[in-house]
């Protein structure tokens, strides 16, 4: 949400009460959120909202997380989370919020990673960096747009493939680096520039999500295939939990 100028609004930095819709698990590891809004804020494909928690005793923790869910205007919006060992915050999530619990959100934040609906451009993600990239997926496969994306995105196997059912497509590719399906011709493997050149094209803009090893060998492959650095756009996710 932004103003004319192409600043935050200040209403995205305020906490409002977000009801739990549902929850479903993406991977062992991994549940998305379906959250409601008491006021709608339609937010931008690569967006992400914080999440607060606060104890009894005022004590709080928050945590950002990417919207999964397509741009609209319901007030509903989907925010996948990673468990980690240790996480204030995920473990919380995943251990004791259930559908019909209200969590404190703000949001949605963020303009560097957006993509705007209307422009070619290679999404690459890793792990839990698909996250916002499907965002943008939903957003195109929506208003008939698929054709303006390609994607790639880099899991360690099948069961730790976020959105595995719905992924699949035109455009669309699978990496997995650690073990592959045995119908898999690539088989397992880290990502490559022969996996990333086919997908290139001119004048589009790239999009790299994932942990900090993960985007810098991407951005690197990239420049290996002959992507210049001012067209990609990297966002890290790090391991706070």
């Amino acid at each position: 949400m932004t103003t004319s100028a192409g600043t935050t609004h200040r209403r995205t930095l305020r906490w409002q009460a977000a009801k739990v819709l549902s929850i479903r698990d993406e991977t062992p590891t991994a549940r998305t959120y379906r959250l409601l809004l008491p006021e709608p804020r339609r937010h931008l494909a690569g967006q992400h909202y914080v999440l607060r928690l606060t104890a009894p005793d005022g004590y709080t923790a928050s945590r950002s997380y990417s919207v999964a869910s397509a741009p609209d205007d319901t007030g509903e919006i989907e925010l996948t989370v990673e468990r980690l060992v240790g996480g204030e915050v995920s473990e919380y999530l995943h251990e004791v919020v259930e559908p019909g619990d209200e969590i404190e959100v703000r949001g949605p934040i963020g303009l560097f990673f957006v993509w705007p609906g209307d422009r070619p451009a290679l999404l690459v993600g890793g792990g839990s960096g698909v996250v916002p990239l499907m965002a943008m997926l939903r957003l195109a496969r929506r208003d008939g747009r698929a054709d303006l994306l390609r994607v790639l995105v880099s899991a360690r196997s099948p069961a730790e493939t976020y959105y595995a059912d719905e992924l699949p497509g035109d455009g669309v590719r699978v990496v997995w680096t650690r073990s592959a399906p045995p119908e898999d011709p690539r088989g397992a493997g880290r990502m490559t520039v022969a996996d990333l050149a086919p997908l290139v094209r001119a004048e589009q803009d790239v999009y790299i999500c994932g942990s900090p090893a993960f985007a810098d060998a991407a951005t690197e492959r990239l420049r290996e295939a002959g992507v210049p650095d001012g067209v990609i756009r990297v966002e890290r996710f790090g391991p706070s939990g």
